[in-house]
């Protein structure tokens, strides 16, 4: 169940995009503060152009800010190296897209099994926890299934199941629906919601107000800054 651990902590993070000749082309974040509890469910919500994306980023280690400190489960990491960043990407976070990314050449355990090959987990512990993320998300019966043999939903779903094979200490999901119908997303965000239910902590860009009011917390950004911090009843 949720506690009050902090799991990510953001101070003054500013990303600032410049032009090749130096000058700015664009601030992107202009000094966001956040504190994230562990297992609190989250919805980063804004228009075009106000930061989501860049935050979104940051916050998966994928981007570095250019200012600000960023400390995720009690490790600094917005300063370190692209080597490490990579390594604390593999470990800590667990990634959810609205395009799936899954490998079409391999079967949807293969696909779910490829972070923990990365990791050089034992083929055994990999066959192991892969079969338990398979039951988790209700994909036992698609053993052996390439990913065009599925349905959108089950993509996302052994998606969902990739991110999670490495028990990541945040999940982000960036529109985890946007390319299923509504009754299939709808079935996506009840995962999401049992994730949560199990102390999971869960950040979703998304542009959709349903979605947002599923979460305990709708963060609202506007032009690099968050405008609203809303917590839901």
């Amino acid at each position: 169940m949720p506690t009050t651990e902090t799991v990510v902590k953001l101070r003054k993070i500013e990303r600032v995009y410049y032009k090749p000749d130096g000058t700015v082309l664009v601030k992107a974040l202009r000094g966001v503060d956040l504190d994230v509890p562990r297992g609190q469910s989250i919805a980063i919500m804004g228009a075009s152009g106000s930061g989501k994306s860049t935050l979104m980023n940051i916050l998966g280690c994928l981007d570095k800010p250019t200012s600000g400190e960023y400390t995720l489960d009690n490790n600094e990491v917005a300063l370190q190296d692209d080597q490490t960043l990579s390594k604390i990407r593999g470990q800590e976070i667990g990634f959810v897209f609205q395009s799936f990314n899954l490998i079409p050449q391999l079967t949807v355990e293969e696909n779910i099994e490829v972070p923990l090959y990365y990791q050089q987990v034992h083929p055994k512990d990999r066959r192991q926890r892969t079969l338990e993320m398979l039951e988790l998300v209700g994909l036992s019966n698609r053993i052996g299934h390439k990913p065009g043999e599925l349905s959108g939903g089950q993509q996302q779903r052994a998606a969902i199941a990739r991110a999670l094979v490495t028990k990541p200490s945040i999940l982000l999901a960036d529109e985890p629906t946007g390319n299923l119908d509504t009754q299939t997303g709808n079935d996506v965000l009840e995962l999401f919601d049992t994730l949560h239910s199990e102390g999971l902590t869960t950040i979703l860009v998304t542009h959709d107000e349903d979605v947002g009011k599923r979460c305990q917390r709708v963060i609202h950004l506007k032009d690099g800054l968050i405008d609203t911090d809303i917590f839901n009843t």
